[in-house]
C-alpha cells in the first residue's frame, strides 16, 4: 500500500485556522498553533457569554421597570409590581413593560395603575 502523505490536509487546516483568525492581535494571527488557541478560547467565551446575554437583558429591564416606577406618582416596589401582575392574570412580561417604560411611559403609569386599584 502506498504511503499517504498529509501536506495538503495540513495546509487546508492551517489556512483555515489563519483565516478565522485574521484581526487578531500580534501572534494570534500570524503562527498557528497560538492562532489555534485563541479560536478554541474565542468560542468557548462566545458559547458562554451567549448565555449571560439572557441575564444581562434581564438585569436591564429590571432596572428599566424599577427607574420608571420612581416616576409614577405611586410608590410600588419592583417585586410588588410583578406580585400584582401575576395575581391580577395581567400577561405582560418584564421586556414588554420594560418597553413601555422607555418608549411610553404614559401607557406604563396607566397599567401601574390598573394593577395597584
Amino acid at each position: 500500500m502506498a504511503r499517504v502523505k498529509g501536506g495538503v490536509t495540513s495546509a487546508k487546516t492551517r489556512r483555515t485556522v489563519l483565516k478565522r483568525a485574521k484581526g487578531y492581535r500580534f501572534g494570534r494571527s500570524k503562527k498557528e498553533r497560538n492562532a489555534y488557541e485563541a479560536l478554541v478560547h474565542a468560542g468557548k467565551y462566545a458559547f458562554a457569554h451567549r448565555r449571560d446575554k439572557k441575564n444581562d437583558f434581564r438585569k436591564l429591564w429590571t432596572v428599566r421597570i424599577n427607574a420608571a416606577l420612581d416616576g409614577v406618582s405611586e410608590k410600588i416596589s419592583y417585586s410588588k409590581l410583578i406580585d400584582s401582575l401575576h395575581k391580577k392574570n395581567i400577561a405582560v412580561n418584564r421586556k414588554m413593560l420594560s418597553e413601555l417604560a422607555a418608549q411610553y411611559p404614559e401607557t406604563f403609569a396607566r397599567v401601574v395603575k390598573k394593577v395597584i386599584a
